[in-house]
Order: C-alpha cells, then sequence, then structure tokens
C-alpha cells in the first residue's frame, strides 16, 4: 500500500514538473522581438505643431510653439522622451506677442526634465534681426531659459557682435551673457 501512495506521488510530481516545464518554455526569437520593440517609438506623427500655454485669467496665452515635419514618441520607455530627426521650428513669444525664433536639425524634448536639446546648426533670430549661432543648445521650458557650454556666435544690429564659449539668457533674449570659456570645438557660420 505505502508502495502504491509512493508511485502515485511521484506520478503526480512527475506530471507536475513536465506541465511547468512546458509552459515555461520560451521561444528565442519572440524574446529577441520583445527588446527591439522597446527600442522602437511607440508612436510617429508628421506635420506637428505644439503650443505651448500659459494661463492668465481665463484666457491662454501662447508662450512657445515647436513645429516639425516629424516626432517620434518614445513615452514607452523609463526616461520618456520626443525626438525631432528632421529638425524643429521653436518660437518663444513675449507679453507683447513679439518672438524669438529658435532653428535646429535635430531635437529631444524630454519630457520629465521639460528640457529641450537642440542640436545641429542651431539658429536664434530676435525681433530685432540679430541672430545667434550655435552647434548645440537647450530650452528649459520651465524657467523659458536657453543656455549652452558649446562654441557661440552672436551676429548683431543693435549691440555688439561676438564669440563666446558659454552662453545663457532668458527666451525673451533680454537678459543673455556670452562668456569665453573652455572651448569644445570650432563654430561655423
Amino acid at each position: 500500500m505505502q508502495t502504491n501512495i509512493l508511485h502515485r506521488n511521484i506520478y503526480i510530481v512527475t506530471a507536475i514538473v513536465v506541465a511547468m516545464f512546458f509552459s515555461c518554455q520560451n521561444d528565442l526569437k519572440e524574446v529577441q522581438k520583445i527588446g527591439v520593440l522597446q527600442n522602437q517609438p511607440i508612436g510617429e506623427a508628421k506635420n506637428i505643431n505644439l503650443k505651448y500655454t500659459e494661463a492668465e485669467d481665463s484666457i491662454g496665452r501662447i508662450i512657445a510653439n515647436l513645429e516639425s515635419p516629424k516626432m517620434l514618441d518614445y513615452s514607452n520607455r523609463d526616461f520618456s522622451f520626443s525626438e525631432f530627426p528632421d529638425g524643429v521650428r521653436l518660437s518663444l513669444y513675449d507679453e507683447d506677442g513679439q518672438k524669438n525664433v529658435v532653428l535646429a536639425d535635430y531635437a529631444i524634448v524630454y519630457n520629465a526634465t521639460d528640457l529641450i536639446d537642440l542640436q545641429g546648426n542651431v539658429v536664434l533670430i530676435t525681433p530685432q534681426r540679430d541672430s545667434l549661432f550655435a552647434v548645440q543648445m537647450y530650452y528649459d521650458q520651465k524657467r523659458e531659459w536657453l543656455f549652452t557650454n558649446s562654441p557661440v556666435h552672436l551676429k548683431s544690429l543693435s549691440s555688439r557682435s561676438g564669440y563666446g564659449d558659454i552662453f545663457d539668457a532668458d527666451s525673451k533674449f533680454n537678459n543673455y551673457t556670452i562668456m569665453e570659456g573652455r572651448g569644445q570645438g570650432i563654430l561655423k557660420d
């Protein structure tokens, strides 16, 4: 009788182990597909026109407008971001409706930090027709601040033109600083 119970227990354990073995079997190609999908954008948009507004009383005032021919949405990542591989046009408006325009060949918007990383032939154009050229620039949406530690060149009609390695300015370009620092490359016009 005890041998019968022992055999029955062995059969039960064997059946459970076999069932677990077959239920846990993974196809390597399926696992690899999951990894690839996580590296792909969750969405793609074409010819986008994003407007950022600030509520004043009950009327929303546009403070920034981002336009791009293509946006890739990586909100499926732990540190989510949106990528603009074909360039951007970022218009930054002041209280009077005047705008500074920032153009770049490539940009990334980091959702958690509200930071926009502008790269490649970055140009800032003011309403006074001053132009600032850089290889890379950041825009902090929360503080409405532009900055870079890359070489910059300012061409100004209203003030002194110049070169520098560090740039720091409010989005209205009323207060700005260009300093010489550590060189990180050559800036070409």
